[in-house]
């Protein structure tokens, strides 16, 4: 998933790897109101900042609030006399990763990036089997059947049932990233209703 954001900004310095203290002092004064002159006053709070190596990284939920960041950054860099090579990014649900966006993919590159995206809206079917309780069987196909319809696929269900338990199977069809989807949902709520059914067995008649 996502790190702080929908959108990412990747700066590689041009910094000796091991002056990590370069880039923390960096990061503070990105968050000082008195960050570089006729630059933003500082990066805002719903934008996250960290370093790896010679890496800087920020993370926002908009295009618009990477901007404003990145120009403080970019101010900042260039009021220290440090060179960077500038990557923005976003994040893709259909192919499960950050694809970038600036500057624009080209060659090899943008075309392993259209084959992930291909390979993501693949119609397949999948069969998901969770293990319910049976007071609260239903509470989650009806559950389940909401998810999968909401997320445009098709969804058989068939129950296994035991003594006090059912095993439900989900056959589902659509799109891989969609069904990737759908089985997360599905295992979140498997361990939800585990929960529940332990509390409706042990609450008081």
């Amino acid at each position: 998933m996502s790190s702080g954001g929908d959108w990412r900004l990747r700066a590689a310095l041009e910094v000796a790897r091991e002056k990590g203290r370069t880039l923390d002092t960096l990061i503070r004064r990105l968050r000082s109101p008195e960050a570089v002159t006729d630059a933003p006053p500082a990066v805002a709070d719903d934008v996250v900042l960290t370093h790896d190596g010679n890496l800087l990284f920020a993370y926002a939920p908009t295009r618009p609030a990477l901007d404003v960041a990145r120009a403080a950054i970019e101010a900042t860099l260039r009021a220290d006399g440090i060179a960077a090579c500038v990557y923005v990014s976003h994040w893709d649900d259909r192919v499960d990763e950050w694809v970038q966006v600036e500057p624009a993919l080209a060659g090899e590159a943008r075309r392993a990036a259209q084959a992930r995206e291909r390979d993501a809206e693949k119609l397949e079917s999948r069969t998901l089997v969770a293990v319910v309780g049976k007071l609260i069987r239903a509470e989650l196909e009806q559950t389940m059947r909401d998810g999968a319809e909401k997320l445009g696929l098709e969804c058989e269900i068939h129950e296994h049932p035991h003594l006090l338990s059912s095993q439900v199977a989900f056959t589902v069809s659509g799109p891989r990233r969609k069904l990737d989807e759908f089985a997360e949902d599905l295992r979140r709520e498997e361990i939800l209703t585990m929960r529940a059914q332990r509390q409706l067995m042990l609450s008081p008649l």
